[in-house]
């Protein structure tokens, strides 16, 4: 069976990490990529997935990154034209990001990672150990120096990512159907889009997310069961819970802090989202509590179509990213 390749690809790929996620992108990228696997290597932390990477024909390295070590195993992998596709956790996506820039190669990643023990390190205070944080320290090295650099994009899978175009589609979808600037294209940049938004008087974005998936093999006492990164969730449960606030709320939480750096688009609470109970809604479940886990398009989205009007915000929606437990697989306090 054929399949429809999407662009052909001259450069190497090095694939960072390769568990869940990495197992599963990495026959897509040889199915709709055009480069031959003999052009990718994975470098991981540990054995999961080897006997996948080798039926596909995929080097195979195993070698944790640390701070003091990732300069040296990724020299001679990167060059001018690669391109890095960064699916790790505790491997800070910064340092990776200026590594690439430095061979002058392309990034992606789903999450902005800081180094290993970023999101639990008791001297870091809290507000500094989110989302919205590991954000703000990506979008600092947007600068007139780098603005000619290779592109690197973050923080974009499915969920977050994804979901972001899916928000546009929702509300060119909303214009149409309830006739709101009609007379205008539809939007092509920020700014227009954050009009829109407006314009339709959205207050609340809200993406819930619910997994029906049941195993046949019952979770044993003290494991934790998840359908995709556990070592993902577990980081991000840990974090403190955050939401992007919008213009339109006037009651604060009493536990709830504001940043004092940044785009100001979202607050934390004083609590890991893994502990934090919000009511959320989906098709088939209907109304059901749901754990409000850190997402960085919790913060992005809620940024993105921020309104401001002589530098005062004048409109923001609210993002929320509430995860209900799957009570058929795990009773654990979370899962995607």
């Amino acid at each position: 069976m054929s399949h429809k390749v999407y662009v052909d690809f001259p450069g190497r790929m090095v694939m960072i990490g390769f568990g869940s996620i990495g197992q599963g992108v990495l026959p897509l990228i040889l199915r709709h990529v055009g480069i031959p696997a003999s052009r990718i290597v994975i470098v991981t932390a540990d054995e999961a997935g080897r006997a996948e990477a080798e039926q596909m024909g995929v080097r195979f390295i195993v070698e944790p990154l640390v701070r003091e070590n990732y300069r040296r195993v990724l020299d001679g992998l990167l060059g001018r034209g690669d391109f890095l596709v960064n699916l790790s956790v505790d491997v800070s996506s910064v340092a990776l990001i200026k590594h690439c820039w430095e061979r002058g190669a392309m990034y992606i990643d789903t999450c902005i990672e800081p180094w290993a023990g970023g999101y639990t390190d008791p001297t870091v205070p809290p507000g500094r150990r989110t989302n919205y944080a590991l954000r703000e320290d990506a979008l600092s090295l947007r600068t007139d120096l780098t603005a000619k650099n290779p592109t690197a994009l973050i923080a974009h899978g499915a969920n977050p990512g994804l979901v972001s175009h899916f928000v546009k589609e929702a509300l060119l979808t909303l214009k149409h159907d309830i006739g709101v600037q009609l007379d205008k294209p539809d939007p092509a940049t920020r700014e227009e889009w954050a009009s829109l938004a407006r314009a339709l008087n959205v207050k609340v974005i809200h993406i819930a997310e619910r997994d029906t998936q049941v195993s046949n093999r019952p979770k044993e006492v003290g494991e934790f069961v998840n359908t995709w990164s556990v070592d993902g969730f577990v980081g991000e449960g840990c974090q403190p819970a955050e939401l992007g606030w919008g213009s339109h709320e006037r009651n604060f939480p009493r536990d709830a802090r504001r940043h004092d750096f940044g785009c100001g688009s979202a607050i934390y609470l004083n609590q890991p989202g893994a502990a934090t109970r919000v009511r959320t809604w989906t098709p088939k479940a209907g109304s059901i509590h749901g754990f409000l886990i850190t997402h960085n398009e919790s913060i992005s989205i809620a940024d993105y179509y921020t309104v401001r009007e002589h530098g005062d915000v004048v409109y923001r929606p609210l993002y929320t990213i509430p995860r209900p437990p799957n009570p058929t697989r795990t009773p654990n306090p979370c899962s995607a």
